[in-house]
């Protein structure tokens, strides 16, 4: 066995192999939203609903006055329909 040899096969695989490189690189990312039309227009929509009142005030008062004279008349059907709607969406 030569020794020798070995040590110059040896000598040259070290010599093959690539150096590491010494080159950096930045990478710079920024994130990024866009937002649709149409979710700026759900926001607006949603903005004004939340000041808008959750009671109709001058609708109650009508209701209330035509109640008290006895004007006010309701039909079972529609009763039941806004029932129906309710409970089943």
């Amino acid at each position: 066995m030569r020794v020798d040899a070995y040590m110059q096969v040896s000598q040259l695989y070290k010599a093959n192999k690539p150096k590491g490189s010494t080159k950096k690189t930045t990478v710079t990312a920024t994130d990024s939203l866009e937002i649709s039309g149409f979710g700026k227009d759900y926001q607006i929509a949603k903005k004004a609903v939340e000041k808008a009142p959750e009671v109709r005030e001058e609708k109650v008062k009508d209701i209330m006055e035509r109640m008290k004279a006895g004007t006010y008349q309701v039909s079972i059907e529609d009763v039941a329909a806004k029932m129906a709607d309710r409970i089943l969406g």
